[in-house]
């Protein structure tokens, strides 16, 4: 046998095993292809599974499916009051329609690109409306909201869904730092003065009524005890009456050690005769001078 027809099979033996291996292409769960002819997509988007395509003239572009990050550069953007804001933020992104994809932006670096200039037109136009502590403080839900939806209708033409967009940083420029700080303290400051006078005034209102109330509360006090007081003393006065006219000599008595018991004390000296009046009771009772 001949050699030359074994070497035109083995040929073609070789030639159909190439042939076959770039007729059937296998796309993965998490891609998405399109077979271009001539840079031309024809047979539509292709799912995950095992496909075919002809040989030699056709080629697969493959996309990632899942959810995507743009991660921007941080840039300079001006808020409504003319200060200069450092933003770097991010998004998530996922290829929607794959067909309208490769025919505007072709392959995730040109949507990166695209993605920039949409985003950064959006956050500079939606910061552009608010005022640095607004932004700040308040706003940023809904700046990004709006930012989100807004960047999310003008990606859609490119066949790109925009998910969310989010602000990781905004600071100020190092130059506008400190200058902004230090008016934002005084403003603070200022506030605090205003806080802190309101609260003094309401306290010396607050101690003044107390200070009535007490006045007042002292004086009725003082009023139902004189008038206590002279109710005690009248009671008193008739009672020491009945006593005098039921017994004399007992009443002296009782008014006498009533006397000595507001006269002595415990310290105190007194120099009396005792021939004087005061002691008559002690000298009856034999007690020794």
């Amino acid at each position: 046998m001949s050699t030359k027809p074994l070497k035109i099979l083995g040929i073609a033996v070789v030639v159909a095993a190439l042939a076959l291996g770039n007729v059937f292409f296998i796309v993965d769960e998490t891609q998405t292809a399109l077979v271009v002819q001539l840079g031309k997509p024809v047979g539509g988007v292709k799912g995950p599974g095992l496909h075919f395509k002809l040989p030699f003239v056709q080629n697969v572009i493959t996309y990632d499916s899942r959810y995507l990050e743009y991660d921007a550069t941080a840039r300079e953007l001006i808020t409504r009051d003319k200060k200069n804001l450092k933003v770097d933020n991010y998004a998530r992104w996922r290829i929607s329609d794959p067909l309208t994809f490769y025919q505007t932006v072709r392959d995730e670096m040109g949507a990166q690109a695209r993605l920039d200039d949409i985003i950064y037109s959006q956050v500079r136009e939606q910061l552009g409306r608010y005022d640095l502590i607004d932004i700040v403080a308040t706003s940023r839900p809904q700046i990004m909201a709006d930012v989100t939806r807004r960047t999310a209708e003008s990606a859609r033409q490119f066949g790109i869904e925009v998910v969310d967009v989010r602000i990781k940083r905004a600071d100020l420029p190092e130059a506008n730092e400190r200058a902004v700080y230090a008016r934002m303290k005084a403003e603070r400051t200022r506030q605090a003065h205003l806080y802190r006078s309101e609260g003094e005034e309401v306290a010396r209102q607050v101690r003044s009524q107390a200070d009535k109330e007490v006045a007042i509360i002292l004086a009725e006090a003082y009023r139902e005890a004189q008038g206590t007081r002279g109710e005690g003393d009248a009671a008193a006065t008739r009672i020491y009456a009945q006593a005098f006219n039921r017994d004399r000599e007992f009443y002296a008595f009782t008014r006498s050690l009533d006397v000595y018991s507001r006269a002595f004390k415990d310290k105190d000296v007194l120099v009396l005769s005792p021939e004087g009046e005061l002691f008559q009771y002690l000298r009856a009772a034999g007690l020794p001078r």
